[in-house]
């Protein structure tokens, strides 16, 4: 990539305003990236957690709700974005998350670590309420394809947080994760560099779009996207907050445990990048229905199966699981044109609200049954978001 700051397409030039800009894309991407590396480093440590303080597991997956809280704040969030230039909301992520995401290991206690997520999630709330709109306005009419992309720098950081997580750990103990947060330092000097000069306002000046009709226009998707939503993220929860625990009481060690869900996310990645590009050639339907269909037979399987048939199992789960996100993220996009920005800030505070009602209802089933059933329930009812599917509303034609 060259060493000019990166520019969003000019309203001038309508054919630019179409085409698919693969660097720019990629820019963005790269900050979600770094910032989702640090985010993963949560999961991994919740065994050394619940070690180290003697939490149940209810406690342990309520961590995960601190960091999710601050997403309430993303429909104003992306108010503003569509309104003013908030890069630096996308710029300043890696840093402030992985500085937080790092003193969890020097934490002295529940409060401590509950307050440094707290911190950590409103910066993400930032990130994603703003980068997944620049990464959709630079994608033309690619909508799905720029989705996917967005979410590859997530599922990637995913994928690389857990191993450098126990990695780190496991060479210098908890006390030794906060020398990991110097590249989220460096990531944001990056991003800073390329975007500086960007301009990330909406490509025609639009009246603001008020919150009560806008709430009104979105009522068609909210409804069967809220129910979506619900039935795939026990799933979600399930494998991205409690894989790890799972395994480490089904005999797993630590290391292993956490690098599982490294294969896990690998399979994301992949998923992440063909679900959205083909959803762009099939349609947005077609292809979530197919992963909600597949994924629910897969985790029963990983459920019953033992050893090594595990993790190809995990790859495939993760390829099913994860694909139908840019997918959704690229409907919300094009549903609302004329409020891109407000449209994916409720999309995504919905989501991270979801997240926490249901990482905490999930944690309290594992509490009271195991998480083996606990996991056996969330596969069930995933399967049972499949006909809200056919309910979500067709995309809007209209381009801005």
């Amino acid at each position: 990539m060259s060493s000019t700051a990166v520019a969003l397409p000019s309203a001038a030039d309508a054919a630019e305003a179409e085409r698919f800009h693969a660097g720019a894309v990629v820019v963005t991407a790269g900050g979600h990236f770094v910032h989702d590396t640090y985010t993963a480093f949560l999961a991994p440590l919740l065994p050394a957690f619940i070690a180290r303080f003697g939490l149940s597991t209810t406690q342990a997956g309520a961590l995960s709700v601190f960091y999710q809280w601050p997403s309430l704040i993303q429909p104003y969030i992306g108010y503003l974005a569509d309104r003013v230039s908030l890069r630096y909301a996308l710029i300043l992520a890696p840093a402030i998350t992985a500085t937080m995401m790092c003193l969890l290991g020097i934490a002295p206690g529940y409060a401590v670590m509950s307050a440094l997520l707290l911190v950590a999630g409103v910066s993400s709330a930032g990130l994603h309420a703003v980068g997944p709109v620049i990464a959709g306005r630079l994608s033309g009419r690619n909508l799905g394809r720029g989705m996917s992309f967005w979410m590859v720098g997530g599922e990637a950081g995913r994928t690389l947080g857990p191993l450098i997580i126990v990695s780190a750990v496991s060479l210098w103990g908890l006390t030794g994760t906060p020398w990991l947060m110097v590249g989220g330092w460096l990531a944001s000097a990056a991003l800073y560099f390329w975007l500086r000069n960007a301009t990330d306002r909406p490509q025609r000046a639009a009246a603001p779009w008020p919150w009560r009709e806008a709430l009104r226009a979105m009522r068609p998707l909210l409804i069967p996207l809220t129910g979506l939503l619900i039935a795939r993220l026990f799933l979600t929860a399930a494998l991205s907050t409690f894989l790890p625990t799972f395994l480490n009481r089904e005999g797993a060690d630590f290391w292993l445990a956490g690098a599982s869900l490294s294969v896990l996310q690998a399979a994301a990645v992949v998923g992440a990048l063909v679900g959205g590009s083909l959803s762009d050639r099939f349609g947005r339907k077609a292809v979530l229905a197919t992963m909600t269909a597949a994924a629910p037979v897969l985790m029963l399987l990983f459920m019953s199966s033992r050893g090594w048939i595990q993790f190809p199992l995990l790859l495939l789960l993760g390829f099913t699981v994860m694909s139908g996100t840019p997918v959704i993220m690229a409907l919300v996009q094009e549903s609302y044109p004329q409020g891109r920005a407000l449209a994916n800030g409720i999309y995504m505070a919905l989501n991270f609200l979801l997240t926490a009602v249901v990482t905490i209802s999930l944690g309290a089933l594992g509490d009271r049954f195991g998480l083996r059933p606990a996991f056996i329930f969330s596969a069930v009812i995933f399967l049972a978001g499949l006909p809200l599917i056919w309910l979500l509303p067709q995309k809007s034609t209209e381009v801005v």
